[in-house]
């Protein structure tokens, strides 16, 4: 069977067009944000709109929860689709809800979204405290489940103890190497090296505040971009997390970006004269578009087992040391 062509970030308006396109452009599995700064009743009822629509399109469509799920998605011409959260809110100050919501199926918790949580410092805070006594536990309780640890819009100083403290390699889901572009939600050199060293994934984004450019990138600034970051850290631990928000309201961003702790827009990435989503480039509108990432990554010179591997082996190999309960270390 070939290598699997996996996303590992999309927070779409889902609908039956949108699963159609993943059809079509080939997509095997998505990691899927089902919530925000949803409690866990808000949460849970977001689990219920994902089990109506596999109820309603079982043909395009299934819930993944280990990675022979992406085998048999490919296998039978459909996609898998893996929850996670963008933030600990779910959880509340429970954790004991780590293991409840890993047996609803969530595979991925980011410990922060832009600010402190109780586990852990966003990256839009003045000072990163690092990791919370709480965000200890919950850390060990996520590695003792199955649940991977996403650090994507966490502070560096909360990343690298994350890193250090988790028994299991990490995520950064959906975020760019920052020696290509200085936008706060793009990762340093330092947070590379770490997460390589220990057997992290990083999976780059397509979303247009974190691309050199904007909007205006092009595929193949991109794709060197990828070439530059495989002489970092090794072909084999970077994936896509094209964080693509597709068919959104711009309403939709300021429950991303402002929850419900404030009571006055917070721009966030971007600036006030661009408070919504911005246009994708291009070259990636939707599902359809990957082709031309994989492309373009083939014009730059890599291999085609490396391009491959980022567009979903390596992802798929780290679902198979992931997600699965304790006792299993770092690859």
């Amino acid at each position: 069977m070939p290598s699997p062509r996996i996303d590992n970030l999309q927070y779409a308006n889902w609908s039956e067009k949108i699963f159609r396109q993943m059809r079509i452009g080939g997509v095997d599995a998505v990691h899927v944000t089902i919530a925000y700064h949803e409690n866990f009743r808000e949460a849970v009822l977001n689990v219920e709109a994902f089990n109506r629509w596999f109820e309603q399109f079982p043909d395009l469509i299934f819930q993944g929860k280990t990675a022979e799920d992406v085998s048999l998605a490919q296998a039978t011409g459909r996609t898998a689709i893996f929850f996670g959260f963008q933030n600990p809110s779910p959880i509340e100050d429970d954790i004991r809800l780590v293991q409840v919501w890993h047996d609803l199926g969530v595979r991925f918790m980011q410990l922060t979204y832009n600010n402190q949580s109780l586990l852990a410092t966003g990256c839009y805070e003045a000072e990163d405290n690092g990791i919370t006594r709480m965000g200890r536990e919950v850390i060990r309780e996520m590695n003792r489940v199955g649940m991977v640890i996403d650090m994507s819009h966490s502070g560096e100083r909360s990343t690298l103890e994350a890193i250090e403290i988790s028994s299991r390699p990490i995520a950064i889901t959906h975020a760019n190497p920052g020696f290509w572009h200085s936008a706060l939600r793009n990762k340093s050199d330092r947070v590379l090296q770490a997460l390589a060293e220990s057997g992290g994934m990083l999976g780059f984004s397509m979303y247009p505040h974190h691309l050199k450019g904007g909007s205006d990138c092009t595929v193949a600034e991109f794709a060197k971009m990828i070439a530059r970051t495989v002489d970092k850290m090794g072909a084999d631990r970077l994936g896509i997390g094209s964080d693509l928000c597709q068919d959104h309201p711009d309403s939709v961003v300021e429950w991303m970006r402002n929850g419900r702790w404030s009571k006055t827009i917070d721009y966030g990435e971007g600036s006030a004269s661009a408070a919504g989503f911005p246009p994708q480039p291009t070259w990636f509108h939707d599902n359809r578009d990957f082709g031309n990432i994989a492309a373009a990554l083939v014009a730059v010179g890599l291999s085609a087992g490396e391009v491959a591997g980022i567009m979903g082996g390596n992802w798929h190999r780290f679902y198979a040391n992931s997600f699965a309960g304790e006792n299993h270390g770092k690859t």
